[in-house]
């Protein structure tokens, strides 16, 4: 009997829940997976492990004046662009709306992660043409490394989470690398 129609539904199937519809990049369920794999792999190797957040800035605006349907011709581009900054065995996720994840496995040291959120910033900034108009975004990155600044995927991300929305508190289109009086300062603004 002739299963393959059903083994390639199956592989779609999984693909479908794995990867973002629009980018094609991967989701946060193959995110959270890969970091948890990478955190493992570092832990027996004593290597570091870099998480980055990206989030576009004033990427409403494209939304708004341009439309939805350029808006997602933007994240395909940013997305491509991004992936285009990394190595190959490096991971950059669409985590959903306008904000990307970047894993570097066994990061190299914390120069090179910084010179990566650069090259990643000036992959955002560069000018992009939608239906002919020329739109410019920026984005905030927030970094988070392990065992630095978390032993595990939570503590990683939240810690990425806290940077990315310290970098854009202090004006956008920068990174910053964890600290703990970020989290400090997140707690004191929900009390």
């Amino acid at each position: 009997r002739d299963v393959s129609d059903t083994r390639q539904m199956a592989e779609h199937m999984a693909r479908l829940a794995q990867h973002d519809f629009l980018t094609g990049l991967p989701n946060r369920v193959l995110l959270l997976d890969r970091v948890e794999q990478a955190v493992a792999q570092a832990r027996r190797s004593c290597k570091h492990v870099a998480l980055l957040f990206v989030d576009l800035d004033r990427f409403k605006h494209v939304n708004d004046s341009l439309g939805h349907e350029a808006g997602d011709r933007l994240l395909k581009e940013i997305a491509h662009r991004l992936k285009a900054c990394v190595r190959g065995s490096d991971t950059v996720c669409r985590q959903g709306g306008d904000e990307f994840v970047v894993l570097l496995p066994e990061a190299p040291g914390i120069n090179e992660v910084a010179h990566i959120a650069e090259k990643l910033l000036e992959a955002c900034r560069r000018r992009h043409t939608i239906d002919g108009q020329d739109v410019h975004v920026g984005a905030s990155i927030g970094i988070s490394l392990f065992p630095d600044d978390g032993i595990d995927v939570d503590a990683l991300t939240r810690n990425a989470d806290a940077a990315m929305y310290h970098a854009k508190a202090i004006g956008r289109n920068n990174f910053q690398f964890y600290t703990p009086d970020m989290n400090a300062r997140a707690r004191e603004r929900l009390a």
